[in-house]
């Protein structure tokens, strides 16, 4: 059934207690089953499954993926099975939508596991303590949902911003529910497992040490198909082996997947950002001595800094090119409510959080959050009590940015912190990345929440379900991927950067701080360029965009990405976005299984190829750092 809307003209006219009242009247659901134990414990298992997902995709990329849709799908179908089975019934539209917000928040626990915590390992030498992530990322997580529901009154039942994604995932279970034979769902979900499982065949079948434990060596691939080429001859450019630089290409398909959700612009900018850096620059340079040897950190180490200020200086100007973002956020801070002087009775007070969870949870969780961060990271009580207004104001921010344009800065914001405590903690390159770091994840857990209230409020579903959700979901995410992550390194900060965990948001992290801490000066020349020249073409390329209104065939986020990256994994998601941009291409009959499959739902392919893989690939890096290695 069409989700009901405000037309434009009541968007505009309506006060906030009149949208309130049509939504009570013409979508809420009353007590339709929502949060219950089911849906709760459902979306905390499958949340904190798909979190590995983007553990993975994390380590290998610095990205992090939502897992909303994959959740919605595989839910659906599990409950349909049940339901034939006559083991159960299928879960309601909100119930899946409470399953939804709980996994979602769960995914969204991993960001700091791939970017602050591991750069303050690096930058001490010293292994923060599994316990002490566990509770610090809870904390940081429960702070935005903090910030992000007192929030969501303005921004989605006031303003009824759009959150893209989230009304996309709005309209994903609309349909799915509405299907009277759940055709549509049970095909997508069959379309996610096929994924999955050829994804995870190949992980395994690559692995040497487990397809020989398994006395099956017989069936092994390579793990790269140029591994054929070596048995001939060695290709090199100016006497340094292609694999050397990172030219090979992988015989996973995790990172073609993610490729394939990325878009044709970005990757192919990607593939052009990798070529220049790994076949032109880098040889270059490993031949005048400059780089002193092939491999990936030594490589990275000099190039990250020319992608890092593109990226960087694409962002701020993308992200500062957009006054209304100031003006619209700055204005909830300022702006006078004309109705602010009459009292009213707040119709939705039985089914929203009771505000006074906020206004006492936000004093008392920052104070926590003030003496943790002296405890456990030397972060100093002034640094840290600075640290909140930055977060209300970076919020306020990131939140306006995600419901207008479902782009949440985050990489921006957490440099432009990094920029606040090199003049506010000179020289403390520690407190610099944790200052940072609890700025981007408060930031960016509040605006992605509320992301994931708007299909809520878009079904009729009950706030106060999808505020406990999320408090759920924090925890699972963080008992599933913590654990796991610790397991993936065992204890060795030397794995952070290498090739088997690449984490190019680490070396980001930790060069911005290191830079901003002893200055550019202190770097070659010739990386005191590329920072100039990557600064500049970072602003080029977005201004050249902006005037061609989205068209201009170049990204400065991928080429900058392809900079701090393996040339595999940028070979491998430029190929998926070229591959799935050409299944779009030449596809065009909706009647046909090709297009419902590669073009109709490539984005549910991509996940299950990208959930498969990334799952078995964080189980074989584990044995193979706990079991296959003596």
């Amino acid at each position: 059934m069409p989700i009901k809307e405000l037309t434009h003209e009541q968007l505009h006219t309506l006060t906030l207690e009149q949208k309130d009242r049509w939504w009570l009247d013409n979508v809420y659901r009353g007590n339709m089953p929502q949060l219950n134990l089911r849906s709760a414990l459902t979306g905390m298992i499958l949340g904190g499954i798909l979190s590995l997902t983007n553990l993975y995709v994390g380590i290998k990329t610095g990205w992090t993926l939502g897992v909303g849709i994959s959740s919605v799908v595989l839910s659906f179908a599990a409950f349909k099975l049940i339901s034939r089975l006559k083991l159960g019934s299928e879960m309601t539209i909100l119930e899946n939508n409470a399953m939804q917000s709980v996994a979602t928040s769960a995914g969204y626990m991993t960001a700091p596991l791939i970017s602050s915590i591991p750069a303050y390992m690096q930058v001490t030498g010293k292994v923060v303590p599994m316990g002490v992530t566990m509770v610090w990322i809870i904390l940081l997580s429960i702070l935005g949902v903090l910030y992000a529901f007192p929030l969501k009154k303005r921004f989605i039942n006031e303003e009824q911003m759009p959150f893209p994604e989230g009304y996309a995932a709005g309209v994903v279970l609309d349909n799915l529910h509405t299907d009277a034979g759940g055709k549509d769902g049970v095909f997508k979900a069959k379309i996610l497992g096929y994924g999955a499982a050829v994804s995870a065949l190949i992980e395994v079948l690559r692995e040497a040490p487990v397809m020989e434990h398994l006395k099956i060596a017989f069936l092994s691939i390579p793990e790269h198909w140029d591994d054929f080429i070596y048995k001939f001859f060695t290709p090199s450019i100016m006497g340094t082996p292609l694999k050397d630089l990172t030219v090979q290409w992988e015989s996973s398909i995790v990172m073609m997947g993610t490729g394939g959700l990325t878009g044709i612009r970005v990757g192919t900018s990607m593939l052009l950002g990798a070529c220049l850096n790994y076949l032109i620059i880098a040889p270059n340079l490993i031949h005048a001595g400059i780089i002193e040897g092939a491999g990936f950190r030594k490589i990275t180490m000099w190039s990250l800094w020319g992608g890092a200020a593109m990226m960087t200086t694409s962002s701020l100007y993308s992200f500062f090119a957009k006054p209304e973002v100031f003006k619209e956020a700055f204005n909830r801070i300022f702006s006078s409510n004309k109705e602010a002087k009459v009292k009213k009775v707040d119709i939705l007070k039985d089914i929203e959080l009771p505000m006074p969870v906020f206004y006492i949870g936000i004093p008392i969780v920052g104070a926590i959050m003030v003496i943790l961060g002296k405890i456990y990271f030397d972060i100093g009580y002034l640094e840290s009590i600075i640290a909140l207004p930055l977060i209300f104001i970076f919020t306020l921010i990131a939140v306006t940015s995600t419901g207008l344009t479902s782009v949440t800065p985050g990489g921006a914001l957490a440099k432009l912190t990094q920029l606040s405590y090199a003049i506010i903690s000179p020289g403390n390159t520690a407190t610099n990345i944790n200052a940072a770091g609890i700025t981007s994840a408060v930031s960016l857990n509040a605006s992605n929440l509320l992301m994931d209230i708007k299909p809520g409020y878009m079904l009729g579903g009950k706030p106060r379900h999808q505020a406990i959700g999320h408090i759920l979901g924090i925890f699972a995410g963080s008992f599933f991927a913590v654990p796991v992550y610790y397991m993936m390194f065992h204890g060795n900060i030397s794995m952070f950067t290498s090739d088997t965990m690449p984490m190019p948001a680490v070396m980001i992290w930790k060069a911005v701080s290191d830079a901003l801490s002893k200055g550019l000066g202190s770097l070659h020349p010739t990386v005191q360029i590329a920072v100039v020249i990557g600064a500049v073409l970072g602003i080029v390329i977005e201004i050249l965009n902006k005037r061609m209104k989205g068209k201009f065939p170049l990204s400065a986020m991928g080429i900058g990405l392809a900079f701090v990256m393996r040339f595999t994994d940028s070979l491998a998601m430029g190929l998926g976005a070229v591959l799935f941009w050409y299944f779009s291409q030449t596809i065009k009959d909706p009647k046909k299984t090709t297009y419902k499959i590669f073009v109709e739902n490539s984005e549910t392919l991509c996940a299950g190829i990208i959930a498969g893989g990334s799952i078995i690939g964080i189980i074989l890096i584990i044995l193979e750092t706990m079991v296959f290695v003596k």
